[in-house]
């Protein structure tokens, strides 16, 4: 099994900033993509950003420069810096891991329980 246990989300006045972390931990051989994504209330999921072991990165459009996606591969991490932070940004965030999995050499798709981001005055 593999667990995903994010933290960082919370209350910010607009223009705030905040850092998501996401830990996996369990059953797991390598880590390649991770990322994150977001669901706000009434809407579909969408993509945030994404990056793969080796850095490359990608962000959806109305991140604008806002966002900053990182991970520490030693620590099995991926991390979501939020800056300049609108309350159009308020949702559920969602991590993402793609797992290869110990002993069985197979890949899955894991997602953490999501955090509440809500920017407001």
């Amino acid at each position: 099994q593999v667990q995903l246990v994010e933290s960082g989300g919370g209350l910010v006045q607009p223009g705030g900033s905040l850092r998501l972390s996401c830990a996996a931990s369990g059953s797991i051989f390598s880590i390649n993509a991770m990322g994150w994504y977001r669901q706000a209330p009434g809407k579909q999921r969408e993509l945030v950003a994404t990056i793969t072991r080796g850095g490359d990165i990608n962000y959806a459009d109305f991140v604008e420069g806002r966002f900053t996606i990182s991970r520490d591969n030693a620590k099995n991490t991926v991390y979501l810096q939020m800056n300049s932070l609108k309350p159009e940004d308020t949702a559920v965030y969602y991590c993402t891991t793609r797992v290869v999995r110990s002993r069985t050499y197979t890949q899955a798709d894991y997602w953490g329980q999501g955090t509440q981001v809500t920017v407001s005055l």
